[in-house]
């Protein structure tokens, strides 16, 4: 996933953005990515998205310590989300599968598949990944290279995310259908000192790869996937293969971040092309699939200060970025009236 972020413009400096500092009492967590736009909230619609559940649950997941294959704190929030998710309401389903890693570490995991109103001929796949990079490969720090990532934002903010989803879906439905997909052994891609510049992009995303191969469901109609949506100062510009390959959901989506009054969070410019779990959808299964993944300027790496290091915790959380995203996509699956 995301070894590389290549653009296909010059995107501008991001420049004006107010950083708010709030104090969450609820949680004790600090909260610095820009406030919602509400001049553009005049055609907001369905239930207020919790951030600080949203939050709960990250924090849930990174108590179980990095959960990289193979491992008990994999396995033990493995558990945790299913349960969660049937908690909920939902159907689910663990879609088991042996993947073989770059280096030919076998490694037993699933992808955790959850149903809305399993029985609707209509539905939109929301999905992320669940497990953590084995490694630390981008710390400014050599010595922390060979451990794990706590994956706070890379790999549980999306979760956070889709928890709280279900649980406001349970309690106000939907006419249609909703899966969610966490995807399993997404993170395993070649750390970067064994890159010797022929790096196969099949490395990553292997429980994407294996999903697409297996759908659970013919009935999708699009599919929006979740990556480090929980981060500080975070922005989401329109990622380069999501508009190729499904330029009218980027719109949709687009359209409701401005309509719930997040639209300073997500700007209506191109950033660049990412190998990450919406690829094999799109290419193998032919699922017209998007990613929403944040793009930081001024940044090296473009992903943020944060990824693939040690520094992927906690503290670096924000309920602000985690709100925008979920209010976002709450206008989007409370608004569909095309499918």
């Amino acid at each position: 996933m995301k070894h590389t972020y290549t653009l296909s413009i010059s995107l501008p400096t991001l420049v004006g953005s107010a950083l708010v500092a709030l104090m969450c009492v609820a949680c004790g967590h600090k909260s610095t990515a820009p406030a919602a736009d509400t001049t553009d909230s005049v055609a907001a619609v369905g239930p207020a998205f919790s951030e600080d559940s949203a939050y709960h649950h990250i924090k849930v997941q990174c108590d179980f310590g990095p959960r990289t294959m193979n491992s008990e704190a994999h396995e033990r929030c493995g558990q945790y989300i299913a349960r969660e998710l049937e908690r909920l309401g939902c159907k689910v389903t663990l879609q088991r599968a042996t993947f073989t890693r770059f280096d030919g570490l076998r490694m037993k995991g699933y992808n955790i598949i959850a149903e809305t109103r399993p029985e609707a001929t209509k539905r939109i796949l929301i999905c992320t990944h669940w497990d953590s990079r084995p490694w630390c490969d981008q710390d400014p720090d050599s010595t922390k290279w060979h451990t794990p990532v706590l994956a706070a934002n890379d790999g549980a903010s999306g979760v956070g995310v889709i928890l709280e989803l279900a649980r406001l879906i349970k309690q106000d439905s939907l006419p249609y259908g909703v899966d969610f997909v966490c995807f399993d052994a997404e993170d395993v891609g070649q750390p970067q000192w064994e890159d010797q510049g022929g790096e196969d992009e099949s490395d990553w995303c292997l429980g994407a790869q294996y999903w697409a191969r297996h759908p659970h469901t013919g009935a999708i109609k699009y599919g929006i996937l979740l990556d480090m949506v929980g981060g500080v100062g975070a922005h989401f510009y329109q990622e380069g293969y999501s508009q190729r390959y499904a330029n009218d959901v980027v719109t949709r989506v687009w359209d409701a971040a401005r309509s719930a009054g997040y639209g300073d969070f997500f700007p209506q410019e191109q950033g660049g092309y990412i190998t990450d779990d919406h690829l094999p959808l799109n290419r193998v299964l032919g699922l017209p699939t998007i990613d929403i993944i944040p793009y930081y300027p001024t940044s090296e790496p473009a992903f943020g200060p944060t990824w693939h290091t040690s520094q992927d915790n906690l503290d670096n959380i924000s309920t602000a970025t985690l709100k925008a995203v979920g209010q976002t996509l709450v206008q989007l699956l409370y608004s569909q009236s095309d499918l």
